[in-house]
């Protein structure tokens, strides 16, 4: 999801100079940050995977919102790079969550459902705000369209979460937490591999 929005994060001019959009991302991007640290520091409290995964979403989300307020019609090199960055950090979170994840599987403790679901039901809260404060723009250019469309989507993340989370309260088991892990880490390093091989290729471009 965030390797989608971050192919039209660069946006045109006349989105740049509307002060209600930047204010608008400056806010996504404080939100976004600040879960990803929150799901972080909780999925490590409360052995959760799957909040640790959901954070990478959010570190994704945040980079995107960055680009599009900070690198925007700079030079090609600067944002490939920038964009090189993103990619290389979603790898390698991705790849711990991943690890930590089958190690967990091996003799790990099942996490804390009642710590995952409150987590992921205030990471669907912010979603939720930002896609609605973001609505406005839907039908702007294709950056404020996609930035819209991706807040929007990544309440299923939060969602899968929140499942997980049910699913550990039910069961008892580490399980269904680690398959949601597993599902959204893969989405990461996916999402990080394909960030990373666009710009190599912009680089090349820009060389």
């Amino acid at each position: 999801m965030s390797d989608t929005c971050c192919q039209s994060a660069c946006g045109s001019a006349t989105a740049q100079n509307d002060r209600r959009w930047r204010r608008a991302l400056w806010i996504a991007l404080a939100l976004n940050a600040g879960m990803f640290v929150v799901e972080m520091i909780a999925g490590s409290a409360a052995e959760s995977r799957a909040l640790q995964a959901d954070a990478l979403d959010f570190l994704g989300d945040a980079a995107n919102y960055a680009i599009s307020l900070l690198v925007a019609g700079i030079l090609l090199v600067c944002r490939a790079r920038t964009a090189l960055l993103k990619g290389l950090a979603l790898l390698g979170i991705g790849g711990w969550v991943m690890a930590t994840a089958i190690m967990a599987a091996v003799g790990g403790a099942s996490p804390q459902p009642v710590t995952m679901g409150v987590v992921g039901f205030l990471a669907l809260v912010v979603n939720a705000g930002v896609a609605l404060m973001l609505y406005r723009f839907r039908t702007g250019d294709a950056n404020m369209r996609s930035v819209w469309i991706c807040s929007r989507n990544d309440a299923v993340g939060n969602i899968a979460v929140m499942a997980a989370a049910w699913g550990v309260f039910g069961t008892g088991s580490a399980w269904p937490d680690l398959m949601v892990a597993a599902i959204l880490a893969g989405l990461g390093i996916s999402g990080g591999v394909q960030i990373v091989r666009h710009a190599m290729q912009d680089l090349k471009v820009a060389a």
